[in-house]
This record gives structure tokens, sequence and C-alpha cells, in this order.
């Protein structure tokens, strides 16, 4: 089975917030890092992966990045803080 990804991207100052969808984490954050990605990860600077998630089922992962999409800012930031306290850089 591959796998797919929800994810969490924040700028320098951890103000704004991106999330998105992949299959390829490795890739997708690759081009996030060279503005190839999305034009708003390129508008605000999003670059740094604080959170994400791991799916076996793509449609569950669609799922999910809708429902974090709708929440609000300090929900997002208290999911983070879950697996990220510091809302530190990950590597992945």
């Amino acid at each position: 089975m591959k796998n797919s990804f929800v994810y969490i991207l924040t700028n320098t100052y951890r103000t704004t917030f991106y999330i998105g969808v992949t299959a390829n984490l490795t890739k997708r954050l690759a081009e996030h890092y060279e503005e190839k990605a999305s034009k708003f990860t390129k508008k605000y600077n999003t670059k740094d992966l604080v959170y994400f998630e791991v799916f076996t089922d793509i449609e569950q992962a669609i799922a999910r990045e809708k429902q974090l999409k709708n929440w609000h800012k300090e929900w997002k930031i208290n999911l983070i803080k879950t697996s990220n306290p510091t809302l530190k850089t990950l590597d992945y």
C-alpha cells in the first residue's frame, strides 16, 4: 500500500499555516522550498514543516485535509503542539 500524507507548513514567525495533501512528502516539501508548489507558499513563505499525518488511503487523507482547513487557527496550533510542542521545523 502507498502512504499518503496531510501536512502543515508555516513561516518563520509561525503566524501563517498551509495545509496540504500528497503521496510523496519529500518531493512535495522540495517543491514548496523551491516555490514551485503553490502561490500561497511563495506569498507567505510557508516552508517549515511542523506537522504531518500518514494515511494508507488517499481518500481519508483528502477528507482530513478538508477538515483541518476548516479549523480555527488556534485549533491547528493545538493539534501541532500535541506532537511538536515547540513548533520546531521537522525533518522528513
